[in-house]
């Protein structure tokens, strides 16, 4: 009889440890990181969070659009511990609604402007000029992410119209949904060249970079990183410092990114 129950015992033990191995998968997705970020930072934050999610064995999930839609998405009250803008005035849009911890705010990255072309395209150089850019589109489209959503689209018309050539851009834009989908607008042949940053320019091998907008022109593209107000995850926290340790910056440097700060 004793036998038996210890038996009995023994197997409700098992079961019950089974039934918590079971659910640590969801215990562990409850407990990660939510990044919201703009879709130009997806491959080299994707990198950095796998290194550091292999040294301090916190989960991320990350989700990737448009600066504008996130935010409004963060507003409305989708859940995230750390929202990356490709634009301070978005971040700002947040800051102002008390949706973000201010002191965690940090204007990290910049990036630069390119025009890029199919791999196989004929198309070499595009001079930054008028005739320049009327000649490498012919009676095509230039791809470039949402006027209304993207970042870019501001950065773009200010830049160009520093240069003289945004009266040539504008009525020949095609655009996508962000700027990844840009990129892919050109490889596949739906716009002959693109206006894109570099950074998404050079992770793609389908495409090639044709023009680079003049450092000056670029001082403006600024990305920010932020706590939102609603995270309650301390390694959320850790993960903001760590992306401005130098292996971090090293990632972003890699894939183009200027360093706007950096942890001392």
């Amino acid at each position: 009889m004793i036998t038996s129950i210890v038996q009995k015992m023994r197997l409700l033990t098992a079961i019950t440890m089974l039934g918590l191995l079971a659910l640590q998968p969801v215990f562990a997705q409850d407990d990660a990181i939510t990044v919201l970020a703009a879709a130009s930072l997806k491959e080299s934050l994707e990198e950095a969070g796998k290194v550091f999610s292999a040294r301090n064995g916190a989960e991320i999930k990350f989700s990737f659009a448009a600066s504008a839609i996130i935010a409004k998405q963060i507003a409305s009250g989708a859940p995230a511990d750390l929202f990356a803008s490709a634009d301070i005035n978005w971040m700002n849009y947040l800051d102002e609604k008390n949706l973000i911890q201010s002191n965690s705010r940090v204007n990290l990255l910049g990036n630069s402007l390119v025009f890029i072309a199919p791999q196989l395209s004929n198309i070499q150089t595009v001079p930054l000029t008028q005739d320049g850019i009327l000649e490498a589109v012919g009676n095509g489209k230039i791809a470039i992410a949402d006027m209304n959503t993207a970042p870019i689209g501001l950065y773009a018309k200010n830049a160009s119209q520093k240069l003289g050539i945004w009266d040539v851009i504008e009525p020949r834009l095609l655009q996508a949904k962000n700027v990844i989908g840009a990129v892919l607008a050109v490889a596949r042949g739906d716009a002959p060249i693109g206006l894109v940053y570099l950074t998404d320019a050079k992770n793609d091998s389908s495409v090639k970079i044709v023009a680079i907008y003049p450092e000056e022109s670029n001082v403006l593209i600024t990305y920010s990183f932020a706590l939102t107000k609603a995270s309650k995850n301390p390694e959320a926290e850790k993960f903001l410092e760590f992306l401005k340790t130098l292996t971090a910056m090293e990632i972003f440097e890699k894939a183009g990114y200027r360093i706007l700060s950096k942890a001392g």
